[in-house]
């Protein structure tokens, strides 16, 4: 490597990047048309956020037409610093006409096509570098890459059929046959299954090649039972699991469904003779009960598949009616619960099992009942937990009356804490084996609060989890738990303490961060200056960030090392994560926080509007984990998941929807960008065109369309305040268009500031004349005459007024009322954006808008006096969150679970001596919890309100 270069690529690798670009100058001085120091320069700057500048030195070495590696790679990494993948293949294709016999050069060509998903283009360089370099890696290069554009949504039907045809062609032309390798192996079948010739895929599958690849590869296997499947070799595929189950003692579960779907197949397919084929099942059902017996027999408690797979054949055989025994699937359960009883996964192993009535159920009841609480041993211990939960799951709703419910939360309460003196000897990071009992009490209280609207019931949930929280610190059952009944508690600080405390990983900020980020706006403190949630909101969406980054060069390894088989998994990832609803509700949340901080410019409106437009063309898939939360809920009752649901409705796609509506209509009206304008400003490339036909519409057409399921997801508040948002845009739509200034002037500007950051002119920024543009001429147009604004808008403030006077007289929870009171300011805000543009004297003088400034001046100050008077009731309703008085009320709460369980006192493995109070579940603990709880409230409460203030004077 050159002197002169090595620093500048020491510099870039230690992240010195103003070194650097001290560094390329000082060459670049000598060495004005060295392309590759020029390069290294624009990456300096582009990790600099100096966008402008590195955007010059771009596009001056992109059309020098690079072919050196050096400068390739280099601005490979610049390229995809500014989102402008397009332009990668586009350089990489011009080097490989230059230097047509670089294999090199041709297999970057490929990568940069497969990095954007242009699989066409991808097949096209593949088959050629095949016919050139003659490597068989090439070919099936270009199968895959066939058989991708063919699974690709954008790719048309009639063309699917042709791909996969072309990708069998060749994958058939190889010289060298799939099957020694076992993901060409795995691509062979998988387009012969594609294609429906299940005959040529079943000789592949059972030749003796092929029986030997599929033994040492579960995708391969996998595939070898579809197959089977579909050319209806269901009852064989079951004898072959037979064989597999007996003599290889294999115990994958797949293979206990093959047998159970081949007992079952003939009333499973259309039989001529259904009679007939009910006396020919009932004949294996028999057979079945024998062969999984022998199962049973040979596993005994090792394993729990045979017992697991007499169960199901047992459910199956009643569903189509041919149980011959009725206590038959009661003695199942009995003798599982007993084999099986004291292991964590006996609940959810037999819950599929044990929806019973009548009699049937009080026999189950009584087998249950049986069990004590037992502290011999954690298996005793577990056993009586799952006792306890089958009896949970099957309870009547007379049995569910609060005082039942009670009763209940406070006994399981009290075996949690003598549970305890089996885990005294865990390490502290190992999980206590009675914590399930303390989320099964907290249920059972959660259950009381929903059915009574009684807080006391979340006080006693709260301290006990927080108790076994300090027992088990790595437990996030518990924590997730908390984080629920935290927010509804109107406690969002330590529902953000737990939710850290989880120290949540990668891709699980996509489907874990909804526990504490849904509607964090509710709960944000950005207009006093905490950027706290705000920064959550930022460091959950990391993940994307890393991910367009990094998963293309994931499936790009996975082409290098021929991994057909990872390909679609990998691609499948990325488009979730790219396209991940969870990713953008944050992103609105944010955008909701951020106004309430940030001045209202040009800067944040026209980022905002053109990142919300690329939102509003995506198809969405919802990653979020609800199942994750533990559910001992009876089945006759809404899971907990539901119980515990924010303001009683999840935000979903339609909840997104309605709020991306009104952002992108203010921040148009508060903008001057326009599409031609946009389309020259954008640095990186547009996202993928959606492929719903939806996303084809005009897009003032699709913002003004309304649909009944996407405002079923708001709560009523909500669905209020959309409504004075479409007032809003509609009533002021006339005037910000009137007074707009024309694409050619925008352009002037950009071009004029582009200019003196860089000391040159940006090119493709040509001017457009006003001509042309769609600016007007004020001599030739009367401006639009000011209407009075509709009543929606103007009576807007004092109903939320009225609505805040409301919610306090009934006593709201405080998460209830701080939805109100924020949504409040957040139309105070969007009213502020959408007026922004008329706030200067001379716009309003220039454009003949008097009446219409003395509209806005009377509306802003009729909003500034709501807020003031809801500021001062929040600040006051704060105060009394503080008091002794507040703390006594939440321990007095919390009787049931101190009355009754009393002090305990524990020898820990981490202290020399007994717990001290602060380790026990006391009064002087609930005090502690008391004390954090209502602290929480008083800060949301008082800081919300002072920030209702602030924002006001920020925008008089």
């Amino acid at each position: 490597m050159d002197r002169q270069i090595r620093p500048i690529y020491e510099s870039l690798d230690t992240g010195s990047n103003k070194s650097a670009i001290l560094a390329c100058n000082k060459v670049l001085k000598k060495q004005p048309n060295n392309l590759l120091v020029k390069a290294l320069k624009s990456l300096a700057l582009v990790r600099s956020q100096k966008v402008e500048e590195a955007l010059l030195l771009c596009d001056e070495v992109l059309a020098s037409k690079p072919v050196d590696d050096p400068t390739l790679t280099a601005m490979m990494h610049v390229l995809r610093g500014l989102g402008r993948h397009m332009d990668m293949v586009t350089m990489y294709e011009d080097a490989y006409k230059q230097q047509p016999g670089n294999e090199e050069l041709g297999t970057q060509t490929f990568f940069a096509n497969v990095r954007i998903g242009n699989w066409k283009a991808a097949q096209q360089i593949a088959t050629k570098m095949h016919k050139q370099f003659q490597d068989d890696h090439y070919l099936y290069w270009s199968v895959m890459s066939a058989l991708l554009q063919a699974h690709d949504p954008t790719t048309p039907e009639a063309l699917r059929t042709v791909l996969l045809k072309l990708a069998h062609r060749l994958i058939s032309s190889s010289a060298t046959p799939s099957y020694y390798n076992a993901d060409r192996f795995h691509l062979h079948l998988t387009i012969l299954r594609q294609l429906g010739l299940y005959d040529e895929a079943y000789e592949m599958v059972e030749s003796e090649s092929g029986q030997i690849v599929c033994s040492s590869n579960l995708s391969c296997d996998e595939l070898r039972r579809e197959i089977w499947k579909l050319k209806g070799l269901t009852k064989e595929a079951g004898e072959a699991a037979e064989k597999r189950i007996l003599e290889a003692k294999d115990r994958n579960w797949l293979e206990f469904l093959a047998v159970l779907d081949a007992t079952f197949a003939d009333l499973t397919s259309e039989a001529s003779d259904v009679e007939a084929a009910k006396v020919a099942v009932s004949e294996r059902i028999v057979k079945a009960r024998e062969f999984f017996g022998k199962v049973v027999e040979v596993d005994g408690m090792k394993d729990r598949s045979g017992h697991l797979a007499l169960l199901e054949l047992e459910k199956r055989s009643r569903q189509h009616g041919l149980a011959t025994d009725s206590s038959a699937l009661h003695s199942l359960l009995e003798s599982y619960f007993q084999s099986f009883g004291g292991k964590s996964c006996c609940y959810e192993d037999l819950k599929p099992y044990i929806e019973f009535e009548g009699d049937d159920l009080a026999k189950w009841t009584a087998v249950l009942e049986k069990q004590t609480a037992s502290f011999t041993s954690v298996p005793d211990l577990w056993r009586y937990i799952n006792a306890q939960k089958l009896l949970r799951y099957n309870l009547s709703p007379s049995a569910l009356t609060p005082e039942a419910e009670s009763q209940r939360a406070a006994k399981h309460a009290d075996v949690y804490l003598d549970g305890l003196t089996l885990g005294r000897d865990l390490p502290s990071y190992d999980l206590q084996p009675a914590d399930d009992l303390a989320i099964l009490s907290a249920q059972a209280f959660v259950n009381c609060w929903k059915q009574t609207g009684d807080e006391s019931y979340l006080y006693n949930a709260a301290a006990l989890l927080e108790y076994a929280g300090f027992r088990s610190k790595k437990s996030y059952q518990i924590r997730l738990h908390l984080i629920r009944i935290y927010r509804l508690l109107g406690a969002p600080a330590l529902a953000l303490e737990h939710y850290r405390s989880i120290n949540v990983k990668q891709v699980q900020n996509d489907t874990l961060s909804h526990f504490i980020l849904s509607r964090a706006s509710t709960f944000s403190l950005s207009s006093v200056g905490d950027l706290t949630y705000t920064s959550e909101c930022l460091e959950s969406s990391r993940i994307y960030l890393s991910n367009s980054e990094e998963t293309a060069e994931f499936i790009v390894r996975a082409f290098s090392g021929e991994k057909y088989s990872q390909l679609p998994d990998f691609i499948e990832f990325e488009d979730r994560l790219d396209n991940s609803l969870q990713r953008d509700l944050v992103k609105m949340e944010h955008v909701r926080m951020r106004i309430a901080h940030e001045p209202i410019n040009s800067e944040l409106v026209d980022m905002e509007l053109i990142e919300l437009k690329f939102i509003f063309d995506r198809v969405h898939h919802d990653n979020r984990d609800f199942d994750i939360l533990a559910n001992y809920q009876p089945r006759g009752v809404t899971s907990f998941n539901q119980q515990t649901e924010f303001l009683e409705k999840t935000p979903s796609l339609g909840w997104l929807w309605v709020f991306l509506k009104i952002y992108i209509k203010a921040f148009q009206l508060a903008s001057d960008l326009d599409d031609s304008v946009e389309d020259k400003l954008l640095i990186g490339d547009r996202p993928k065109p959606s492929y719903d036909p939806e996303t084809k519409l005009p897009l003032n057409e699709r913002l003004a369309t309304r649909k009944p399921e996407e405002i079923a997801e708001l709560t009523p508040d909500e669905a209020s305040f959309y409504d004075y948002a479409c007032a809003l845009s509609e009533w002021l739509t006339p005037y910000h268009d009137y007074t707009r200034p024309p694409p050619s002037a925008v352009l002037a500007e950009a071009a004029k500031i582009t200019e003196q950051k860089t000391g040159q002119t940006l090119k493709g920024l040509e001017i457009a004349s006003d001509a042309a543009s769609n600016g007007h001429s004020k001599k030739d147009e009367e401006p639009p005459v000011v209407i009075d604004p509709p009543a929606l808008i103007t009576k807007y403030f004092d109903d939320m007024t009225q609505r805040f006077k409301q919610a306090q007289e009934g006593k709201l929870f405080p998460h209830e009322l701080l939805h109100i009171v924020t949504l409040t300011q957040e139309a105070f805000l969007l009213f502020v954006i959408e007026t922004t543009r008329f706030k200067t004297s001379s716009v309003i003088k220039v454009n003949k808008l008097g009446a219409l400034a003395q509209h806005i001046k009377e509306i802003r100050s009729k909003a500034s006096a709501v807020l003031a008077e809801i500021s001062a009731a929040l600040v006051s309703y704060s105060e009394k969150e503080g008091t002794a008085e507040r703390r006594k009320e939440v321990v007095e709460a919390c009787a049931p679970i101190t009355s009754k369980t009393g002090v305990r006192s524990f020898h820990c493995r981490d202290c020399t001596t007994s717990l001290t109070a602060h380790a026990q579940l006391d009064h002087d603990f609930i005090l502690q919890v008391a004390k954090r709880i209502t602290d929480a409230r008083k800060q949301i409460t008082e800081h919300v309100g002072k920030g209702l203030v602030r924002v006001c004077k920020t925008h008089a």
